[in-house]
């Protein structure tokens, strides 16, 4: 029996998003944010945000393709997706408090990169919402994108004079 998927609201989803970002960023802001004066790839030290960014993208990166290439709608699938979830959202959560002051956009400390944890923010209940509304189109296509945007955020995150890619490559 293929039913057709009920319609979901995303405005209450939306504007939980919007609520979480905005304090997210009040709090980095009040907090001074951590990138810039903690971590210095000279000396090695890396602030608390940032290994908890680390710890939780690297696992996300490779169980990303294991979830997206395996057979769908399975336990082990649901029990993989709501994991990579999980560090999906640490991952965006720690990335608000990764911020260097008084650079970035506007002053704010917060570079073009961090649209990405918006978005990731925005997408995750949608994509859930819509599964769980019976729409798994929109479902796969939100978390394949969302895949392919930490991958490309991820790249950004390498380049020269950025504080991974000091690290990385020297």
């Amino acid at each position: 029996m293929n039913e057709t998927p009920r319609p979901y609201n995303i405005v209450p989803v939306a504007v939980t998003t919007v609520a979480i970002t905005v304090t997210f960023t009040i709090l980095s802001m009040v907090l001074g944010g951590f990138a810039a004066p903690v971590s210095d790839p000279a000396s090695g030290a890396v602030s608390l945000p940032i290994v908890i960014h680390l710890v939780t993208v690297v696992p996300a990166l490779v169980l990303g393709p294991v979830i997206l290439w395996r057979r769908k709608g399975d336990r082990l699938h649901r029990l993989l997706g709501r994991i990579w979830v999980g560090l999906m959202l640490a991952t965006a959560v720690a990335s608000a408090f990764i911020r260097t002051p008084g650079a970035g956009l506007a002053g704010t400390g917060f570079s073009l990169i961090h649209i990405f944890t918006v978005w990731t923010l925005i997408t995750v209940p949608i994509a859930i919402r819509a599964v769980r509304a019976g729409d798994v189109d929109v479902h796969r296509n939100m978390m394949t994108g969302l895949y392919v945007g930490l991958c490309i955020a991820g790249a950004f995150t390498l380049l020269p004079g950025r504080l991974l890619g000091n690290l990385v490559f020297g």
